[in-house]
């Protein structure tokens, strides 16, 4: 089944397709080829159902879920940051379901309440254009990423709309509260990263061309998405993983609340989440299981051999001030070199 582009086209295909089949319908960041994939073999085994899904990033996600809250139009919300998860918990969006893996994954990385469980733990690096930079002249660690020879040449995900880039701009903020005790030295820092960025791109598809193409050649972002995108389209990107410590984010999964077709949402849940199905999403796209259940051996060598120092985070206050400190950004940092953006 193709993706569908809007709500109005979900709705329209509800009432005016002959399709017989039971849909069930997935909101995910988890890119095209990853959902197409899933999507035909959960079909081949479940022929009764359709699977409809709707790629976007994990913040839209989480803002669509919300807005849909008293009539959902998704029965199951499948990647994003913990701390999405966690906030969609506390405004009940979610639907408490322990799926038969539950306790292979540490309880730090799940809902004490099962209402989301992770499912890959996602490192954030320092990804660059390799065409152009040697792997030794690259940045190799954050603040690497303010000195002056950067200028113009720093392209970042507009972080408004990211899920990934909140949670790495709000474990920076958080890292200067730790050196000096204050917020305002956090703000301080991504102003110094904004005096170096070109612009900031609208969506992951922007950001890689604009890499590729040189208009910039370094960003921060993502593992899995840095190796999916060298495998699929032979871009020049290589990453560092910053020496002084990295965000290490729990990617979950979760039902939707009063989702229109629960029992196909929970299939789904289980057999994208099966240990045959992390080992091929680890060897295809790149992704790090959360599940300790998996044999190290049957999992891709690089992951055995990433050497990944987890920055400390304070999880609870990045849940409790990403809101407050985006919208400082937003109106304080974003733009202070005056460059263009979305």
């Amino acid at each position: 089944m193709r993706p569908l582009p809007t709500i109005i086209g979900l709705l329209l295909l509800a009432g005016c397709s002959r399709d017989s089949r039971t849909p069930v319908v997935v909101y995910s960041p988890h890119g095209k080829e990853m959902l197409e994939e899933f999507e035909s073999a959960y079909e081949k085994v479940h022929p009764d159902q359709d699977v409809q899904w709707m790629d976007m990033g994990s913040q839209d996600v989480y803002d669509r879920v919300r807005t849909e809250r008293s009539n959902p139009q998704a029965d199951l919300w499948w990647g994003g940051p913990s701390i999405l998860f966690a906030r969609a918990e506390r405004e009940s969006l979610l639907a408490p379901y322990a799926p038969g893996w539950a306790e292979a994954v540490p309880s730090s990385e799940r809902s004490a309440h099962q209402f989301w469980h992770g499912t890959f733990l996602t490192p954030e690096v320092i990804m660059y254009n390799s065409r152009v930079l040697a792997d030794s002249a690259a940045p190799s660690d954050w603040d690497d990423l303010l000195d002056p020879r950067w200028r113009g040449k720093i392209i970042i995900r507009y972080p408004l709309a990211s899920g990934t880039m909140r949670v790495i701009f709000c474990a920076l903020i958080l890292r200067e509260r730790q050196r000096s005790g204050s917020v305002e030295d956090g703000f301080r820092w991504l102003a110094r990263l904004d005096a170096n960025t070109r612009t900031y791109a609208a969506d992951p598809t922007q950001l890689y061309l604009k890499i590729a193409r040189e208009e910039g050649l370094i960003t921060l972002w993502n593992l899995p998405d840095v190796i999916i995108q060298v495998r699929k389209n032979a871009y020049p990107f290589a990453y560092k993983l910053p020496r002084s410590g990295t965000p290490l984010i729990t990617d979950g999964i979760a039902l939707i609340r009063d989702c229109r077709h629960p029992d196909q949402a929970r299939a789904f849940y289980e057999f994208v989440t099966t240990r045959e199905s992390l080992i091929r999403q680890a060897e295809a796209y790149g992704r790090i299981p959360a599940r300790t259940d998996i044999p190290k051996q049957n999992l891709p060598a690089w992951i055995s051999a990433l050497n990944i120092v987890p920055m400390a985070v304070d999880w609870d206050s990045v849940a409790a001030h990403e809101r407050e400190w985006m919208g400082t950004w937003d109106q304080r940092v974003k733009g202070s070199g005056n460059r263009e953006h979305p």
